[in-house]
C-alpha cells in the first residue's frame, strides 16, 4: 500500500498515482489499441512537468451503492475502500435530469427549475420539456458549476452530462433554425449520443488532459448510461443489470489506469443521480378507474404521476385524489411533506400522487392498466427510500482514505465541488459542504470571482 502524502507533496510527486490507491489491486486494463504518434507526442513534456489536480465529476446513472456489494465491482470498491464513500440522499424527484442538475447546481429541483424529466411551463404554451430540450428557456434559473467555473477563468470539458450542452443564459429564437443567441457552454463539451462506448467517453476526457497546461481543463465531466438503462429493462437484481455494473466498473478502471500513465493527478468525485427499485405491473394504480379523462389531464406517470384539472373541474379531482388510496398518496403540490422541498414551482402541476416503496414492493402509476405482465426496474419514489439511495465515492490527493460518511444530501456534492476548483462558497444554495470538513485534507487556494455571482 502506498502511504498517505499531504496534498502538496502529492502534487509535486509527478510519478505518484493519480489516487490514494494501491496500484496492484486495480484489475489491469487492456488497452484496445497502442497510442498513435499524435496522441503520445504531447506527453513529452507533460511527463517531466508538474501537473496540478483536476476535478473530475463522474456520474453512473441508476447505480445503487449497494451493487458495491455484489462481487462485480473491484475499481470503485477500490476506491471507495481507499477514499470517501457514502449513500447519498437524491433530490425529490428521484429522477435523472432534475438530480443531475442538482448536483451541478447544490439547488433543489424546486429551485433550480427542472422540476421532471418531462415538464411543461404556462410561459410555453403548447411546449413541452424532454430529455432533449437544449432551449436555454428550461434551464436559466440556476447557473450549473461548469459556467460558474469558466467565468472564474477554470476551463471545463464535460463528456456528457445532461444540460451541458445548453448555451446557459442564452435565448434560443422559438422559430426554425432555432439559433440560440448569448449564453455559456463548457469550453469543450460533447453532444450526447447513446451509442458512444464507455472507451470512446473515457479516450475523449484523456485525449482533453493530454494538452498543454494553457488549454487543459481543471474541471470535467463524464456520464455512464449503462446501469441505469439495464435497471430498467431488468431489475436492479438480475444478472444482466450486475453485467451493466461490471462494465461500469471496468470503465471507471480504464480511466484510473489511463490517468495513471498520464501522470495527472485527478480528484475523482464519482456519483449516482438515484438508485433503482424492483418493479413488476402487477403492482400497478390504473389512474383512470380514479380520475376520468374529462376532470384532468395527465402529465407524467411511473413511480409518481402528475394531474392538471380541466378548468371547473379542480374540486372533483381533488375529492378523487386526496382521499386514502392503497399503495398510494396524493397531495396538492402545496401541500407536499416539507421535507420534499417540492411544490412550488409554477413547472410542477397542481396534484401529484407517489407509489409506494416499501416491503411488499414497489407500485407504480399508469394511466390505464397494463395489459401485459412485466417485472423490471424503475425510480422515481420517495428520495428518502433505501431503494432510491445514490452512490457517492470521492478519491484523490484531497481526501482522507478509508472514509465512511453518512448518509448526505445530494445538494452537498456543488459545494464540494466548488472547493475542490478553488471557487467561493456558492450564495442561497440548498446544500454546503458541511458532511466534507472531516474528510478533505486540504484546499487548493481559493479564487476571486471577477462579476461573478457565485
Amino acid at each position: 500500500m502506498l502511504s498517505r502524502v499531504p496534498l502538496l507533496a502529492a502534487l509535486a510527486a509527478v510519478s505518484a498515482c493519480a489516487y490514494r490507491s494501491d496500484p496492484p489491486a486495480l484489475t489491469p486494463v487492456t488497452r484496445s489499441a497502442p497510442p498513435t504518434t499524435a496522441a503520445a507526442a504531447p506527453l513529452g513534456d507533460a511527463t517531466t512537468a508538474q501537473r496540478a489536480p483536476v476535478t473530475i465529476l463522474i456520474s453512473i446513472d441508476g447505480f445503487r451503492p449497494d451493487y458495491l456489494d455484489r462481487g462485480v465491482t473491484p475499481q470503485l470498491s477500490h476506491l471507495a475502500a481507499t477514499g470517501v464513500s457514502a449513500a447519498m440522499r437524491p433530490s425529490f424527484p428521484s429522477k435523472t435530469f432534475p438530480n443531475h442538475w442538482t448536483l451541478v447546481t447544490g439547488l433543489v429541483p424546486d429551485r433550480h427549475g427542472i422540476t421532471a424529466n418531462s415538464m411543461e411551463d404556462a410561459a410555453r404554451p403548447g411546449e413541452k420539456f424532454t430529455m432533449a430540450t437544449d432551449d436555454p428557456f428550461w434551464w436559466n434559473a440556476a447557473e450549473p458549476l461548469w459556467v460558474t467555473a469558466e467565468r472564474a477563468g477554470i476551463r471545463s470539458a464535460t463528456m456528457f452530462w445532461p444540460g451541458s450542452n445548453v448555451a446557459w443564459g442564452g435565448t434560443m429564437a422559438r422559430e426554425w433554425p432555432h439559433v440560440t443567441t448569448g449564453g455559456t457552454r463548457p469550453h469543450d463539451w460533447q453532444q450526447y449520443g447513446e451509442a458512444v462506448e464507455d472507451r470512446q467517453r473515457v479516450d475523449a476526457l484523456i485525449d482533453w488532459l493530454r494538452r498543454p497546461p494553457a488549454t487543459r481543463p481543471q474541471f470535467l465531466t463524464l456520464y455512464f448510461d449503462e446501469v441505469d438503462t439495464a435497471g430498467h429493462q431488468f431489475g436492479p437484481a438480475d444478472p444482466r443489470t450486475l453485467e451493466a455494473v461490471a462494465k461500469a466498473d471496468a470503465a471507471i478502471g480504464r480511466l484510473v489506469a489511463e490517468l495513471a500513465t498520464l501522470g495527472q493527478p485527478a480528484n475523482l468525485v464519482i456519483v449516482s443521480d438515484h438508485g433503482m427499485a424492483p418493479t413488476d405491473t402487477r403492482r400497478t394504480i390504473a389512474l383512470d378507474t380514479l380520475v376520468p379523462a374529462t376532470d384532468a389531464r395527465i402529465v407524467e406517470t411511473g413511480p409518481y404521476a402528475t394531474l392538471a384539472p380541466l378548468p371547473g373541474r379542480d374540486a372533483a379531482v381533488a375529492a378523487a385524489l386526496l382521499r386514502p388510496h392503497p399503495h398510494m398518496q396524493c397531495w396538492r403540490k402545496g401541500q407536499l411533506p416539507a421535507r420534499f422541498r417540492y411544490g412550488r414551482n409554477p413547472r410542477i402541476p397542481a396534484f401529484l400522487c407517489l407509489g409506494e416503496d416499501g416491503p411488499g414492493g414497489a407500485w407504480e402509476i399508469a394511466k390505464t392498466a397494463p395489459t401485459k405482465q412485466a417485472s423490471d426496474g424503475a425510480h422515481g419514489f420517495d428520495n428518502d427510500s433505501p431503494d432510491m439511495r445514490a452512490l457517492f465515492i470521492a478519491n484523490g490527493p484531497a481526501f482522507r482514505a478509508g472514509k465512511r460518511l453518512p448518509t448526505f444530501d445530494n445538494v452537498d456534492v456543488a459545494p464540494l465541488l466548488r472547493d475542490l476548483l478553488g471557487l467561493p462558497a456558492g450564495q442561497g444554495l440548498d446544500g454546503s459542504d458541511r458532511p466534507f470538513r472531516g474528510v478533505l485534507i486540504a484546499g487548493p487556494q481559493r479564487r476571486t470571482l471577477p462579476n461573478a455571482g457565485g
